[in-house]
Parts: structure tokens; sequence; C-alpha cells
């Protein structure tokens, strides 16, 4: 497959995110590696987040001018909370596939938070994937399956078999199936109710915001 320049600008940051996701899926939990493999994640705001910027100037749909309006904004951070409620709701066995590839657990051996390390995830998890994964998932593989030159296609022409097909490959990447389809509906559907990226985005990044705040706050490392 044939991939332009501009799609390998989406794909190639979410394909180092997943190597690093499976290194972490298969770091020993201890030292044996002479360090906190945990701090494994920092990676990703090195590389990932290295990539993006380097390329930023040619995510056009991130551009200042698709920034949403007042009301565009509050719509994105309603559909963003509402995804968080769905997300710790709808976990009933028969809602999941598998477990985490690689679960964070920020503690110490007395149970102590470890705040440095919470820190770094909280980060990359509302800094950093919201951006990296609508760039892929919707700005890209989205619109990808309407047309392989996916930057003529009009997100809000999207048709509803590309939302469902990107949406599909989304829920394989996410234990929590039923509620990930949502997510990436709910997502899908702001992208191409207005055609601007930044809406996804920040729906994301309100879920994954207080999602990491809920889960240090009651424990739920699952979730993480």
């Amino acid at each position: 497959m044939n991939l332009s320049r501009a799609a390998w600008q989406r794909v190639l940051p979410f394909a180092v995110f997943m190597g690093l996701l499976a290194l972490r899926g298969v770091a020993p939990q201890d030292d044996r590696w002479g360090f906190d493999t945990r701090w494994l994640y920092g990676l990703n705001l090195l590389l990932v987040g290295g990539l993006l910027a380097w390329h930023w100037r040619d995510y056009g749909e991130l551009v200042r001018q698709n920034w949403p309006g007042a009301m565009e904004l509050l719509v994105a951070v309603a559909v963003g909370l509402g995804v968080f409620g769905l997300w710790i709701t709808l976990t009933a066995p028969w809602m999941q596939i598998g477990q985490a590839t690689a679960a964070f657990v920020p503690v110490d051996a007395q149970g102590r938070l470890l705040w440095p390390l919470i820190a770094v995830r909280w980060l990359g998890a509302t800094l950093l994937v919201p951006v990296m994964e609508e760039l892929f998932w919707r700005s890209f593989l989205m619109r990808w399956f309407d047309q392989p030159q996916f930057e003529r296609v009009d997100p809000q022409a999207a048709t509803l078999k590309a939302m469902a097909l990107s949406t599909f490959v989304f829920v394989l990447a996410h234990p929590l199936w039923l509620a990930a389809a949502v997510a990436g509906l709910a997502y899908a559907a702001l992208y191409r109710w207005r055609g601007k990226l930044w809406m996804a985005v920040i729906a994301h990044a309100v879920t994954n915001g207080v999602l990491g705040a809920w889960v240090v706050h009651s424990g739920r490392w699952e979730f993480w």
C-alpha cells in the first residue's frame, strides 16, 4: 500500500506510539532492565510529541482558523464528559475484549502515589494522545476509507460507512470495546458535523483528562 506524504505524517506518530505500547507490554515490572520501566511512557512525550511538532505545520486541519467557536467548544466539552461517563460505566464482562497491553500503576512499594509518573502519564494522555489519535483515526483513516487520496475528502462529506469502518478498527485497539465504539463514533460525528478536527481533539482530551483525574482519585488503575 502506497501512502502519501500526508498519510505518513499521520500514520508514523501513531505507529511509534503503538510500538512503545508494545514495548511497555513486554517490559518487566521490576528493575531487571536497570530502571523503572514505567518511565518508558515518557518516551511518548519525546518521540511521538517530537514527530507531531516536526510536522505540525503540515497538519492543515489544525490551523488556527479551524479552532471551534464558543458553542462548538461547549459541545465538544460536553461530548468529552459524556464519553468519560460511559467509559467508566460500560465495563460489564461482555463489554470487554482481553486486558490492557501495558497497565500503568504509579505507586511505590508502600502504595504511595508517585506524582512525577502521574504527571507524565496524565500529560501524555490529555495533551498528546488526543492529537495523535485524532490525526490518525479520524483525519486520516476515516477519510481514507472513502478515498486513498484522503486529503481531498471533505470531512463533512465522509460517509457513514467510513465512520463505521474507522470506528471498528479503533475498537480493536481498546479492551473496552463498547465504550470505545461509543467514543469513536462520538469523536467522528463531531468531526463530520462541523469539519473541524479540533472539536474531536478537544472532546478526546476532555475524556482522557477527566478519566486520568478520576483514576488517580479512585485508584482504579485498570482504566489506565
